[in-house]
């Protein structure tokens, strides 16, 4: 495990890793001696830098975390994030590995598919038993601490017990079918989303966990996973502007993927989300209803609407650069120091900055054209707004300097982070490409950050994999770059 003090120049931060290297084994420093750790930095640094800009650098940390015990493996990264203790919270999907990473899940007893062969819990033949030596589910939250060594871990079908223990239909504990993600809060409490649409009955895993309609909820938990709250229900599709149709006259959310509270006012800001197309906000105590809003801060919003609009792409090509909603997903809203909201429109490939101070955000409001400093809107930049894959700004953080003057946005369908100044939000460098080495990215899902400015990643697809990329040098950002992030970095 590397331990290596951060330092203000790369060659003081190479020694300190070849000294890690040679204090295990004396006799061993090979490492130093045949370029690796040079290498290393070189492959996983920022790259595209800005001539007159300034940004912190960055290493990946190739051996965390430590080992997962019980033979665990994780599935796709739905969610990941950094508490206030620098522990970091990893919220898995076990129902996405395969039947080969999943070798030591058995059969469930009584569970056959449609040829009446025995299956384990994903669905996976298991006519036989295990299949191989290797692995088995784990839980879907687990807790690092900043070493990468687990803490605890619990909930999801993957943790014997806990449905229908700690998570109760009967209290309104309904596990979503597809983990997303996850935040916890200023009073560790964990927050929870799914983004799985309604799952078929007939047919379904025996890991299957709603059977009632759509993923349309988050729920709050204690860190030690006992269940406190769930918003919303199980709708069967889009309801953008609902406001009390979810359980105990909380709204009725669909396909929500992220959530932030507000400690200042105690307000839950959710991206909702893969089905619906707003920013919810809610009493984080009760999860009643306050306000949402979308695009440009307008409110009602139009589902019909940006439904017939087809894919971004589409009316890109049309000259259409400033769609007046949010397309699906809405997939990440983050909240800066000085009040600012971040907003992943990742459908529209862009990301949008909004005022909570502004009295009008999340209220009736009309702002079609994006005017900034109406309806609490006040800038948007465009990520890459040429790729026509799944979309691009999937997550945001920001620096710890005082300022948080870099806003690291998470790009899934490009596989990297930009760095941004976010007086600006000018590109001034990036980290990380496409790959499945260490440093690299196959669909990066998020981004999440430290008090001492590392950063964390987590993928999804066949990648299931968490990174951490240790900071060294300056802790902030400066300086001009690229006005229109994704082309070829120059500089102005």
């Amino acid at each position: 495990m590397i331990h290596c003090k951060v330092s203000a120049t790369l060659p003081a931060m190479l020694l300190g890793l070849a000294s890690l290297v040679i204090a295990a084994d004396p006799n061993i420093d090979i490492l130093k001696s045949n370029g690796s750790l040079d290498r290393l930095f070189k492959k996983t640094g920022v790259y595209n830098a800005s001539s007159t800009g300034k940004t912190p650098g960055f290493v990946v940390d190739p051996s965390w975390p430590q080992p997962l015990p019980n033979n665990w493996l994780l599935g796709q990264i739905g969610g990941l994030y950094v508490d206030r203790h620098d522990h970091v919270w990893v919220y898995n999907r076990p129902r996405t590995l395969t039947t080969d990473e999943a070798g030591l899940e058995g059969p469930v007893p009584g569970a056959t598919d449609e040829k009446g062969q025995a299956i384990d819990g994903i669905g996976h033949v298991r006519a036989y038993g295990a299949v191989s030596d290797c692995c088995k589910a784990a839980p879907s939250v687990l807790e690092f601490d900043s070493d990468g060594k687990l803490l605890r871990a619990w909930g999801g079908p993957s943790d014997p017990g806990f449905i229908g223990g700690k998570c109760r239909k009967e209290a309104g504990c309904i596990w979503p079918d597809s983990e997303h993600g996850i935040y916890v809060d200023q009073n560790d409490n964990v927050w929870l989303s799914g983004n799985s649409a309604a799952v078929s009955g007939r047919g379904a895993p025996p890991w299957t966990t709603n059977k009632e309609g759509g993923d349309g909820f988050v729920l709050k938990f204690d860190s030690n996973g006992n269940f406190k709250m769930r918003i919303g229900g199980t709708p069967k599709g889009p309801v953008s502007n609902d406001t009390h149709g979810g359980i105990n006259d909380t709204p009725l959310l669909y396909l929500a993927a992220d959530m932030v509270v507000d400690p200042a006012t105690n307000r839950l800001y959710v991206a909702d989300g893969y089905g619906n197309r707003r920013i919810l906000i809610v009493d984080a105590n009760t999860g009643k209803y306050i306000g949402h809003f979308g695009a440009y801060g307008n409110s009602p919003v139009d589902d019909a609407g940006a439904a017939a609009a087809g894919q971004w792409i589409e009316g890109y090509s049309r000259g259409n650069k400033k769609p007046a909603f949010f397309r699906n997903p809405v997939h990440c809203v983050k909240i800066a120091n000085d009040g600012k909201i971040y907003v992943c429109d990742r459908g529209n490939d862009r990301i949008q900055v909004f005022d909570k101070n502004d009295p009008m955000l999340g209220r009736p409001c009309s702002n079609p054209t994006g005017e900034p400093g109406k309806c609490g809107f006040v800038a948007e930049q465009f990520i890459s707004e040429h790729t026509n894959i799944i979309g691009t700004a999937v997550s945001v953080n920001f620096s710890t300097d005082k300022a948080q003057s870099c806003l690291y946005v998470g790009d899934n369908a490009n596989m990297t982070i930009y760095i941004l100044n976010r007086s600006n939000l000018q590109e001034l460098g990036r980290l990380g490409r496409s790959g499945r080495m260490p440093g690299e990215f196959h669909y990066l899902h998020q981004v999440s950050v430290d008090s001492k400015g590392n950063i964390y990643t987590g993928e999804v697809d066949t990648a299931k994999r968490i990174q951490k990329f240790l900071r060294y040098g300056a802790n902030g950002c400066s300086g001009t770059g690229l006005s229109t992030v994704g082309g070829t970095l120059a500089a102005k």
